[in-house]
């Protein structure tokens, strides 16, 4: 008989649902559906949207939407490109975090380093910002640590370079946490070829000698995040960055754990405990998931994202999500959705 595991809801801090604006792509119930698939009973929802979430009235539609279609347990990121700090408070009050990026990504909106300082004294203290930062402005996004008393997380942490500098952060004591992507710890500059336009993202894949360095030093990193990034066949073709990871997050992490690059342990530490303590998220012991540790082969055809393709399509996995208990309510099991009262809940700092 095939071992069952049972672990917590896991939580994602980092997807991009694309829900106003681009729904072509996926929207709140297709990119749930697949969070609940992969074992994720919370998600944080990324704000750069096609309008990206920058006023507490889009953020406000935005949750509106969320409440009609979403299948598991939502929050959301406020946005902000240093012009509307006036809009902090109000936004504050509906968001689990502020994100900047200061590197250029999907939607195409960058932050000018010199206001970060301005940004972390008017957002809430109690409240991450979270920072895109690649190797040509971590230097930057360290130096804005120096003196700080308020939490940060570094998202998608890609390299050794990278991942350096915020070893030596953490060593002096600032206030930073990271995150890495299964795409930084599965895949390299060498599949590239393999995978053409369908390996494109940001931040890019990076050399085998990166990837050993992350696995290495696994312990310096405090979350796995998806950075769910869907598009459509016809978007990656002209170019988009971005893959799907909700559905095939746990099952590469359960893959490295029978590989002995992991424990058990340590994908509920980084997927349900770290990612919990660090945005204040409220947890629930009526919320959990089952895998069954039988092999399972990825196919694009199976998967509940809407953009239907996954750049780890056709590979074996060791194990995959049998059940998903969301408060105490069966919300999926062995690939369907009861049609029951769904009990999931859009988060906001009030909620913990």
């Amino acid at each position: 008989m095939s071992e069952v595991l049972r672990l917590p809801g896991l939580v994602d801090v980092h997807v991009h649902l694309r829900e106003p604006g681009q729904t072509d792509k996926e929207d709140f119930d297709t990119g749930t559906r697949a969070a609940l698939a992969g074992g994720f009973t919370t998600v944080l929802d990324m704000p750069n949207n096609a309008l990206p979430i920058t006023t507490p009235e889009r953020l406000e539609e935005k949750i509106a939407l969320a409440r009609e279609k979403t299948m598991c347990d939502i929050g959301f990121h406020y946005g902000s490109l240093g012009d509307n700090l006036g809009t902090f408070a109000e936004g504050a009050k509906h968001a689990v975090g502020l994100k900047v990026y200061l590197n250029n990504t999907t939607g195409g909106y960058t932050l000018d380093p010199a206001r970060l300082k301005e940004i972390y004294a008017t957002w809430p203290r109690n409240q991450v910002v979270l920072l895109h930062t690649e190797e040509d402005t971590i230097d930057i996004a360290m130096a804005s640590l120096e003196g700080l008393d308020r939490p940060v997380h570094i998202c998608h942490m890609p390299s050794r370079a990278v991942l350096e500098k915020i070893i030596a952060a953490k060593q002096k004591g600032l206030p930073v946490t990271c995150g890495v992507t299964p795409n930084h710890l599965f895949i390299t500059e060498e599949d590239v070829p393999r995978l053409g336009v369908y390996g494109m993202m940001k931040p890019p894949l990076k050399t085998k000698a990166d990837q050993d360095f992350l696995w290495a030093h696994l312990d310096d990193i405090d979350i796995f995040e998806s950075d769910h990034a869907p598009h459509t066949h016809e978007d990656k073709a002209a170019g988009a960055f971005g893959v799907p990871n909700l559905e095939t997050t746990l099952p590469l992490l359960l893959k490295a754990r029978a590989e002995g690059k992991l424990t058990l342990e340590q994908i509920i530490d980084k997927c349900f405990t770290k990612p919990s303590e660090i945005f204040g998220l409220p947890t629930d012991d009526a919320t959990y998931i089952e895998v069954k540790m039988e092999p399972y082969v990825i196919h694009n055809a199976e998967l509940q994202t809407k953009c239907g393709w996954s750049p780890w399509d056709g590979e074996e996995m060791p194990g995959r999500v049998q059940k998903v208990v969301l408060h105490g309510a069966t919300v999926y099991e062995n690939g369907e959705f009861p049609t029951a009262a769904n009990p999931a809940r859009v988060l906001t700092p009030f909620d913990s």
